[in-house]
């Protein structure tokens, strides 16, 4: 047996060569048939599904499929599909050719489709950033913006080096293709609705020139960046949904005017004071704040920090580090925390808020890493559950999950997992938390994950 470039050779002896049945061949041929014979929008249905190099290979099939794949509306090119799959790391070269290949397949994609006969709904394109085959795409979709039908134009855009492999130097090298990169195509960039950029550095006024030309962004993902932690970062915008900025080393962050976002990631700050600020972000309903909570870093006050805004979606997420120990996650050796300054205090901070503090959004509590022996979670004055429910008027439902099985850290975990396993030990417990409160919240001890709280558990 032989694998030669992504193919399976299977190699027989002569005389055992297999016989192709005729039934067979007919059969395949009927079904092929009955499925060229579906209307022209369940195939492009079924094309959307595809990726752009397995859509264009269907117009070989006949002249029945040869020119659906220009009518596609989802067009997704992504750097990955033209990677050679037996490899796992890459030379500039071999970058510099995939990203080549993938600028000449996107030009020729687009240059088939016939200018304003099909819509595109949706142009999602991830690449690498190098200076030549940047400027190609960008021109390529400028071009494609100027003369069709676009609804939804998304960039992800790369860089050949993963976040724990940069030093200094890369980041300023990212920084400058980029601000390259985008002096070339401000046009291009003015129709971007999604953007994701990673590693670079920016100049101080950068990140605002990018949010004033891309007018009709909707969302945009800042991962591994920088400007400095003096920078003041005030953000306005008239169309962004949605703002994630992850492990970056910015100063202060003040959303200032933002009339359309409806959900805030932030992870990873440098937490010599509170991580954003809020100004006029009147439909903002979601916020995900992770940090690991080192021993130098400032308490987040919650009644203070969202004091002005009503959001119904909170999602705190301390990397195993405060509340839930996810031993394949967080650090263990003793000198490595010291040296690296985690705290040496795992436990939230739950002191109790103003006494006249109030909360009229948040209508559920979900809480992962539960134990029923955790005194700052369950005392029915001033466990976490209970201030909770004490400051939230119209809390509806709260849901207390175990500790979450994770196969690279299952029965490593040293302390015994306390969790109520009969109605009687939950009936007890539903009762301590909420002695002497005028709540009127449910309080759950699921089992089973609920689908609508997976996604609680991915970020």
């Amino acid at each position: 047996m032989a694998n030669k470039g992504g193919y399976l050779s299977v190699l027989a002896p002569i005389e055992t060569t297999p016989t192709i049945k005729q039934d067979h061949i007919t059969s395949n041929a009927v079904l092929q048939d009955r499925i060229s014979q579906l209307p022209d929008d369940i195939l492009l249905a079924i094309l959307d599904g595809l990726n752009v190099r397995d859509a264009a290979r269907t117009s070989l099939l006949s002249k029945r499929w040869r020119p659906l794949p220009t009518m596609i509306s989802h067009l997704t090119i992504d750097v990955s599909d033209f990677d050679p799959k037996s490899m796992s790391s890459f030379s500039d070269d071999e970058l510099g050719r995939i990203n080549a290949t993938v600028v000449k397949a996107t030009k020729s994609i687009l240059a088939c489709r016939k200018s304003n006969e099909h819509t595109i709904s949706l142009l999602s394109m991830r690449f690498y950033l190098r200076d030549d085959d940047c400027i190609s795409f960008g021109h390529t979709v400028g071009h494609v913006m100027a003369t069709q039908k676009v609804e939804m134009i998304e960039f992800t855009i790369l860089t050949e080096k993963d976040d724990n492999q940069c030093i200094d130097d890369d980041f300023i090298v990212y920084g400058r293709r980029f601000a390259l990169f985008f002096s070339y195509c401000p046009n291009t960039f003015g129709g971007l609705t999604g953007l994701q950029l990673e590693n670079l550095r920016f100049g101080e006024p950068e990140i605002i020139d990018v949010l004033n030309t891309c007018k009709r962004l909707h969302y945009l993902r800042l991962y591994n960046c920088s400007s400095g932690i003096s920078t003041f970062l005030e953000v306005e915008h008239l169309q962004l949904s949605e703002l994630s900025i992850i492990n970056c080393r910015f100063g202060i962050i003040k959303l200032s005017s933002l009339p359309k976002l409806t959900r805030m990631i932030f992870g990873g700050w440098i937490a010599f004071q509170d991580p954003l600020s809020f100004g006029h972000v009147p439909l903002l309903e979601s916020v995900t704040l992770t940090n690991v909570g080192l021993s130098w870093h400032n308490a987040v006050k919650l009644s203070k920090f969202l004091s002005n805004i009503s959001i119904r979606d909170l999602t705190l997420d301390f990397n195993s580090e405060k509340v839930w120990d996810h031993l394949c996650e967080i650090e263990t050796d003793d000198e490595r925390r010291k040296a690296y300054s985690y705290s040496e205090n795992k436990n939230a901070d739950w002191n109790a808020s103003a006494s006249d503090f109030k909360n009229h959004s948040l209508s559920t509590l979900v809480m992962f890493g539960f134990q029923s022996n955790d005194e700052n979670l369950i005392r029915p004055n001033d466990g976490a559950v209970r201030l909770v429910m004490d400051a939230a008027v119209n809390l509806e439902d709260i849901f207390l999950y175990k500790r979450m099985a994770c196969e690279k850290c299952k029965g490593k975990n040293p302390r015994p997992l306390r969790y109520p396993s009969t109605k009687k030990q939950r009936q007890a417990l539903r009762n301590r938390i909420a002695l002497g409160t005028h709540s009127l919240a449910t309080i759950h001890f699921p089992t089973v994950l609920r689908a609508n709280h997976y996604a609680k558990l991915l970020y």
